[in-house]
């Protein structure tokens, strides 16, 4: 068995050790989201966690953990007396990005369910990481079926597993603990709502801290043991104090001086629903208890939204978290009145969590936790050109909900929101014979064609004799995401100022349409002499709005070359990944300036799309009173469909759908 690296061994992170320590006080907080960029011990300090946790009392023998002095009457294994029991370590359980519904929630033995009438049901992570800790590393780029099933598991308490009819139901009661980075997708709004906590990570810039990191690390790579050893008498004390919290945090106070100042907080940042005030107040207890203390007190109810607040603020996906702390310590000093018959707190130990439940510090200087582990504006994206014809960039406009654009015919790419797909979920349009095991029945089709052959099988009773082969596997039809290649004409005919804040609110509103339907995205632009890909296809779709913020505009209209750098992309990525159907949304004006023949070159470029049938539609940016309908040209050349800017908007009376798909047809 590997030696986990130890907790207290973790060079800073103060945030983030301080949002798993008062998880394992109060799990009733909800979990932690880590946020931050690669390689800063997220799942280092998130395994490491495990090992700090009390011990957990089972039932001997249940596979589903169920605790011997108050048993689930409904497990599966049950029913269970009420009585001793024994102990186990707590468990960490990690969910793969990649894992199947029946690896999560379990599967159920359809064929013995069908000819026997049993329930056979093999336990999935949802019943292993039960009493414990649920892991998912990279949790932003979970499938959508997978949340789903996570979402409705957190709320409930219990996972359900239902096929034809056939159901199993245990309890899931789990410590939900995710890391991701913002630079690969941001996380649907409605599990990013269940984490409890967030915590936003970055490599520290202190050398001296820097220096520690890597003296640490390879101290453990070469001998696991030894320096876990080093550290046993440190994580001895910590584990004991978490021992010591949990037992304080019922006796602890939550006056209602703190629920104002909580109540008010929440209000004042206009976060939605209830569950931030709730969180919040679990959080400041856990604070309270984590530094020895049976009152809270206004710093914890501070150091409680620094970390409970933040990931509820957003509004779109291309809001930063944060929370402004002048405005926050503005409120609390507002409704900090205290309650009369407080006694003066007792201030806590040292250590760890004294004052306010901040963790010690170690003995390197401390990094700049603040700093968003985000990419900078135009970091890696296109040079920038100097000359008198550049502009600086323009504002986008405001963005407005889009007509769908979807590409045609019926793919097999990743689950999302956009075009027609064969998934594993959606209606049903058929069966088949399963390949590999049956994960999704379909009743009607297994009993015809096991119907036939009843008399030979000997068939005497009122049951069906069925056999493998008559199982027949369900065919369903969904919608997938697509990889929505935007290539964006920044030339010196697009500059005015009106027109690219126009064009730019259009960008906008098709990401934001991107990150809703679960695209991946790309940005190719193209002005001067080249074309550059400002951004290679990525799930980070807030990382494309900031390199269109940043684009600036002038020069001549290099078409050809955007086109043919787009062609290149399209074709790397499809050796990546080539069951992800593309969509080209190319935006310009139709016009193409500089080289020899520059309109026939870009007129050649694009029949390489439509000869690799590459669903397209060119946004016509063309403006004024003399239009030379250029653009509708180039959509013909693509095989695509051209639209203007106001008939992008959902409102407006053009089908534009239905024109992409009968063009296409």
């Amino acid at each position: 068995m590997t030696t986990p690296f130890p907790f207290t061994a973790v060079v800073g992170q103060d945030d983030l050790r301080l949002a798993l320590l008062l998880n394992a006080v109060s799990p009733a907080v909800g979990g932690v989201l880590v946020r931050g960029e690669k390689g800063t011990a997220k799942s280092t300090a998130v395994r490491a966690l495990s090992a700090l946790l009390p011990e957990v009392p089972v039932v001997p023998g249940c596979r589903f953990s169920c605790d011997p002095a108050s048993p689930d009457p409904g497990c599966p294994d049950g029913p269970h007396e009420a009585g001793g029991g024994a102990e186990r370590p707590a468990r960490m359980v990690e969910l793969p990005v990649g894992a199947s519904e029946d690896r999560l929630v379990g599967a159920l033995d359809i064929e013995r369910a069908l000819s026997e009438g049993v329930k056979a049901f093999e336990p999935g992570l949802l019943a292993d990481a039960h009493r414990g800790i649920l892991y998912v590393d990279e949790v932003n780029l979970l499938h959508d079926h997978l949340v789903d099933l996570l979402l409705d598991a957190a709320a409930m308490g219990a996972s359900y597993v239902e096929r034809e009819g056939v159901s199993v139901r245990h309890a899931a009661r789990f410590l939900l603990v995710g890391t991701m980075n913002p630079e690969e997708g941001e996380l649907r709004p409605q599990l990013l709502d269940r984490f409890g906590l967030t915590v936003e990570v970055a490599a520290s810039r202190e050398p001296d801290q820097r220096v520690e990191v890597v003296r640490r690390r390879l101290a453990y790579d070469d001998d696991p043991a030894a320096f876990a050893a080093r550290w046993a008498e440190e994580e001895a004390a910590v584990r004991a104090r978490i021992v010591a919290a949990r037992e304080l945090l019922p006796s602890v106070r939550l006056g209602d001086g703190a629920l104002r100042q909580i109540a008010a907080t929440c209000a004042a940042f206009e976060v939605d629903g209830m569950r931030a005030d709730i969180v919040m107040a679990r959080t400041a207890t856990a604070l309270a208890a984590w530094a020895g203390r049976t009152d809270v007190l206004a710093e914890d109810v501070r150091q409680a939204a620094l970390l409970a607040l933040p990931h509820r603020r957003r509004r779109n996906p291309f809001d930063a978290p944060g929370l402004d702390e002048d405005k926050l310590d503005e409120t609390l000093e507002e409704f900090g009145g205290s309650d009369d018959d407080d006694p003066d707190p007792d201030p806590g130990p040292d250590g760890p969590g004294g004052g306010g439940g901040q963790p010690e510090p170690d003995d390197a200087p401390q990094g700049d936790g603040d700093t968003a582990a985000r990419p900078e504006a135009g970091e890696g994206g296109q040079p920038q050109p100097s000359g008198a014809d550049e502009q600086s960039p323009a504002r986008a406009s405001e963005p407005f909900r889009t007509k769908v654009l979807s590409v045609p015919g019926i793919g097999e790419g990743a689950a999302g929101r956009r075009s027609r797909a064969r998934t594993e979920h959606g209606r049903t349009t058929g069966a088949r014979r399963p390949r590999g095991a049956l994960t999704k029945l379909h009743l009607a089709a297994t009993v015809q064609a096991a119907a036939p052959h009843q008399r030979a099988r000997g068939r005497s009773g009122p049951g069906l004799v069925v056999r493998r082969d008559d199982l027949r596997q369900a065919t369903r039809e969904g919608r997938e995401g697509n990889l929505v290649l935007f290539v964006v004409d920044a030339s010196g005919s697009m500059a005015a100022r009106q027109r690219m804040s126009a064009v730019k609110g259009a960008v906008l509103s098709l990401l934001l349409d991107a990150y809703q339907r679960r695209d991946k995205v790309g940005l190719v632009t193209f002005r001067g002499t080249d074309a550059d890909v400002a951004l290679p296809p990525t799930s980070s779709v807030d990382a494309a709005a900031a390199r269109l913020e940043t684009l600036p505009t002038g020069g001549r209209t290099p078409l050809a070359a955007g086109l043919l750098r787009a062609h290149d992309v399209l074709r790397v990525e499809r050796l990546r990944d080539p069951a992800r159907r593309p969509l080209v949304v190319l935006v310009t004006d139709g016009r193409a300036t500089g080289g020899p023949e520059p309109v026939a070159l870009a007129g050649r470029a694009a029949r390489l799309f439509a000869a690799d049938g590459v669903a397209s539609v060119v946004v016509d940016c063309e403006s004024g009173p003399v239009r030379l309908g250029l653009a509708g040209q180039l959509a013909g050349e693509l095989g695509g469909t051209a639209v203007t800017l106001d008939e992008l908007r959902a409102d407006s009376i053009a089908g534009l759908v239905k024109d992409v798909q009968r063009r296409a047809a």
